[in-house]
This record gives C-alpha cells, structure tokens and sequence, in this order.
C-alpha cells in the first residue's frame, strides 16, 4: 500500500513510513493511494470473529508491504488485551434501534485507546534497530494526550510532548496525562485553546529549521495509522447488527473529524453505512461546513465536552481531498487560502458528495443534558457529556437503520457534568482509582512558536549529525 499526501507534493511513502512520519512534509495528511475494498461475502464472514481477528482482515490491505498479516495479529493481541472488556468495543442496546458502541474499555478510558494502544507498538516495532530517536509531538482537546502517553510511556527511542490547553480539560483528563512520570514524557500546558496547540504542532513540522534537527513524528489523528485502527470497529458493529445484508447508522460526537472519517473510510471499503452523523457542540464549524459550506472558524466557547472544543478540524482536509477528486493542488490551494483567512467555501463537488453520506448537527448544553438524563431515565445508562452530544443527535437525526452512537469516553472522565444532569457521580474504575492521589508532572508556557521549541530543543534527543 503506498500513501499520498493531501496536498501533492510530499514524497509517497509506504505504511511505516507515512506511521513515522504523522504529518506529510508539504503540510498535507497521508492517505491510501487508492482505498481497499472488501466484499460483501468478506463482510458477512467477519461475523463471528473476534475483535483481533477483526482487526487484521479490516487493517491487512492498509498495511500491506510493511506487515505480514502474523505481525499485524501479533500487534493487534498485545494492544487489545489490556482492555477491560473482552469484546473490546461492547455494543449496548439503548431501545429498539438505538445502540451504544462503548469505545471506553481501554488504560485511559477513551476511544483514542483503540487506536493508540497499537499505534505505539507499530512506533516500537518500526524503530527497533533505528540509529536516531523519534521526538513524537501532540496536541490534545482532552484524550488524545493520555491514550498516548500511556501508549509511548518508557518505550526506548521515543519521546513524546504532548500540548494541552491549560485549564480547559477536566480533571481527570489532566491527572490521566501528568501523573505519568516516565522520563520519556513531557507534557505541556500553553496558555491558548486547543486550535493553538494544535497549530503550534502543525507549525513545528513545517518549519525546516526545527524538523530536520529532529525525527518528528505525530500521535493526533493527522497520522493515518491511528484513523485505520478506527476504521475496525465500524465494521466490527455494523456485522453484528446485520451488515452486510442490512445498513446501519453511526452517530459520532466529533471536534476533530478523524473519528467519523474513520466511518467514511468503512464506507468506501464497502460496509453498508445509510448515513454518519456528525454531532457537534455550540463549537460548530463542521456542522456548519456540512449543512451550509460554510467553513470558517470562530473563536472558541468552552464547554462541558472540552474534546469537541475545536474550531479548526484538521482532518476535514482529508474529507475534501476525497471529494475534489484526490487533486492535491486543489486542496494545497484552498486550505491554503483558510490558513490565511481562516474562513473557506466547500466547492458544489465537495458539498454535494458530502451529503450523499453525512448528517449534521450541533447540540447545546441544554440538549445533551436532556440527553444524559433521557438515557438513564429510559435505559439506565450513564453517559459522559460528548456521548450524550451522540445520542442527541442520533435521535433527532435518525433515519430507517439501526442507529449506533459512538461512546466515546468513560462518564468518570467527566464528573461534575454527569451529576449536574443525572444526579450520579460515577466512580473512576479501580485500575485509575488512585488518579487523584499520584504526583503531577507538567509546565505552563505562552502558546508561542518560540517558548514550545525552545522547551523541546532542551529535552528532545536530535538526529545524528
């Protein structure tokens, strides 16, 4: 499998190359030259497999070249027994055809474990014997930063630096990152929203001067390799509840874009989805984008779902490549043009090969606190506020399949949110139990380029000279 940049103009690479390298060098995301298809007979066999199993005939073509199938299987066991549920990624059955996909069962209580507990064994086994040392540099609304963190902590030849808004994630997401005190970890507290972490990120990859001194490589879901384990558990719901023979609807509560793009991905392997959905907070701009073309960013309004407080979704880009035709000088141009206005029109192309597939939304507080009341009144469920988010919009925008809401972190994670609208204040499960009583380890700086790369350049271990 070989992998293009977004924008046309980075070297095509192969899987552990576009792995090791997050972003492409032309400020692009990789991509599948071509996406993988599966057949409808392929699809109804992975009915009665398990999660593992799953996992390697959905990821076999994506990585195919740089892994065997044995040593995807290998992998995909050590990632996913360290989580807390056998299946995984459990369905739960909310009423007649509204389900939940609990995405939550791994280390640190959220969806982005399923994709980085293995993302962090692909980084150990495509370094091993490699003479310079991978300097990983993150961004994160909330999850992100502890999934990888947990995922990357003491592994040799890596060190990962991870920015988070200071004072704008919960507790727990904050405890989750800074209480793990492996000397390969640094995290980073700027004094900026999650858009200017996140471009901070962005800016050191694409500055010369800073990525040549260092092996640099990314963690967020601008690396493809954490967007195709994602892709598995569309397909690994969608059978159980009928696919192929029947389609099925996923509702995603998304800042990002990359969880629901993974959902797209499945789609154009070929798994039946009638629509995705995408729930946004008050923060908006994909809503937007979708039902109107309009994609301009605003600034920042905080909320109880501090992951989806993003005006700026950097996985998008991969959306529009799709729908432009692949043609990376169309996309280098017009993202382009929104770096520098910070606002954009989707072309009719992109608008309308959009809707074929997705549905959007934006939920309110008020909304997803009916939301988490409605679920536990009705099922006895507890949800976290972004899964409530979810679970709004999969009501409100609910077609003729069963519909799937993505759950897509622990309620734990997010306390005082759930007892103002439920009444409940969930535990932390017992292995995190002790979070709020472990040391913490982490800096506050101004969300400069100059203060983030100074910090990195005294701490990050640079390429042989």
């Amino acid at each position: 499998m070989r992998y293009v940049s977004t924008r046309g103009s980075a070297p095509v690479l192969d899987f552990e190359g576009a792995t090791l390298a997050g972003l492409a060098a032309d400020g692009g995301l990789y991509v599948p030259e071509a996406w993988p298809s599966l057949t409808r007979e392929e699809i109804a066999a992975l009915a009665g497999l398990d999660y593992v199993e799953t996992a390697v005939r959905v990821m076999a073509p994506f990585v195919a070249g740089s892994l065997s199938e044995d040593e995807l299987r290998e992998l995909c066991t050590a990632a996913y027994g360290r989580f807390a549920h056998r299946a995984v990624t459990p369905l739960v059955q909310l009423d007649h055809d509204q389900w939940l996909l609990e995405l939550f069962h791994g280390p640190t209580l959220a969806f982005k474990d399923v994709a980085l507990q293995l993302v962090g064994l692909l980084f150990e086994r495509f370094l091993k014997g490699a003479t310079e040392p991978l300097t990983v540099i993150g961004a994160t609304s909330g999850d992100t930063g502890s999934a990888a963190i947990d995922a990357l902590a003491g592994r040799i030849g890596v060190d990962i630096f991870m920015l988070h808004p200071h004072g704008r994630v919960s507790d727990v997401q904050r405890r989750q990152m800074t209480t793990v005190l492996a000397p390969n970890v640094h995290n980073i507290a700027i004094e900026g929203d999650f858009d200017t972490a996140q471009a901070l990120v962005k800016a050191m990859f694409r500055d010369s001067a800073f990525s040549t001194r260092f092996k640099l490589s990314a963690v967020n879901s601008i690396n493809w390799a954490r967007l195709m384990a994602q892709v598995v558990y569309y397909f690994y719901a969608a059978v159980r509840l009928g696919a192929p023979e029947r389609p099925i609807a996923f509702s995603v509560p998304t800042g990002n874009f990359g969880d629901v793009f993974a959902g797209y991905v499945a789609a154009k392997m070929g798994l039946p989805i009638e629509r995705l959905v995408v729930a946004t907070n008050v923060n908006d701009i994909l809503h937007r984008a979708l039902s109107s073309g309009d994609y301009s960013s605003g600034t920042v309004t905080p909320t109880a779902t501090p992951s989806m407080d993003i005006q700026v979704s950097s996985n998008f880009e991969r959306l529009l490549h799709d729908l432009a035709d692949r043609d990376g000088g169309a996309i280098s141009a017009q993202m382009a043009g929104f770096e520098s206005t910070r606002a954009m029109r989707l072309t009719n192309a992109q608008s309308q090969g959009a809707a074929s597939l997705f549905r959007s939304i934006a939920i309110d507080e008020s909304g997803m606190a009916a939301a988490m009341a409605g679920a536990h009144e009705g099922a006895g469920e507890v949800l976290d506020p972004h899964t409530a988010i979810g679970y709004a919009a999969a009501v409100a925008l609910k077609g003729e399949a069963p519909m799937v809401t993505l759950a897509t972190a622990h309620p734990a994670k997010f306390v005082d949110a759930v007892e103002r609208a439920v009444g409940v204040r969930p535990a932390l499960p017992p292995r995190v139990g002790d979070l709020f009583e472990r040391e913490e380890r982490y800096d506050v700086l101004p969300a400069t380029f100059a203060a983030v790369t100074a910090y990195i350049a005294e701490r990050a271990k640079p390429r042989a000279r």
